[in-house]
């Protein structure tokens, strides 16, 4: 099966490649030439449909998207769906997710409970009416300060019950535990599910 990822996130890339199996082929729509769509909308799955439709749409194959997020309980969920910009569009993904950290930090008080949330959604065709939906949850608190060198976006602040942050952990450990695993897994159970009945 082969399959469009309706994102240009290069460390999202990577983590569904790692866990899908490799009868699908995965084709990312940077390769495609196609631009990455607008996300105006208030929830994760909205997210994740207008994306996968809109990369399925420009393909003309099925589509895979995710849509996800830090949700900390101090703020009422923020920064939530809009995690990759809290701190502002401007520069580099790097620059960017840097200076999310520096703003999330500066906002926290005491409680630092929080969680990663993800959609996961795979469209057969831009209009598909019965789109694959499953969802991740990864839960932890966030750090007094960033440690780690791997993963991306918040990884460094997203401390585990167990002591260290998502970015101290290897590639192959964080796949099997993050909210991205969870929720591609949960949709590798039901395309395999489709496809029986």
């Amino acid at each position: 099966m082969k399959l469009v990822l309706a994102s240009h996130n290069p460390g999202k890339l990577r983590e569904i490649q790692a866990i899908l199996p490799r009868r699908i082929e995965l084709v990312p729509q940077s390769v495609l030439g196609i631009a990455e769509a607008a996300e105006p909308h208030d929830t994760f799955v909205e997210n994740a449909l207008a994306k996968a439709r809109h990369a399925s749409r420009a393909a003309n194959l099925p589509a895979l998207a995710d849509d996800s997020g830090l949700c900390v309980d101090a703020l009422g969920g923020e920064p939530g769906v809009h995690s990759a910009y809290y701190a502002g569009r401007s520069g580099e993904r790097e620059a960017r997710d840097a200076r999310n950290n520096q703003r999330l930090l500066r906002e926290l008080g005491n409680d630092r409970a929080a969680h990663y949330y993800c959609v996961m959604v795979l469209v057969r065709r831009p209009t598909d009416p019965e789109p694959l939906i499953a969802e991740g949850v990864w839960r932890g608190e966030i750090a007094r300060v960033p440690r780690g060198a791997n993963g991306f976006g918040y990884d460094p602040l997203f401390l585990l019950a167990d002591g260290r942050t998502a970015a101290e952990l290897a590639a192959a450990q964080k796949n099997r535990v993050s909210h991205r695993a969870l929720a591609l897994r949960r949709l590798l159970e039901l395309l395999d599910g489709a496809n029986r009945g």
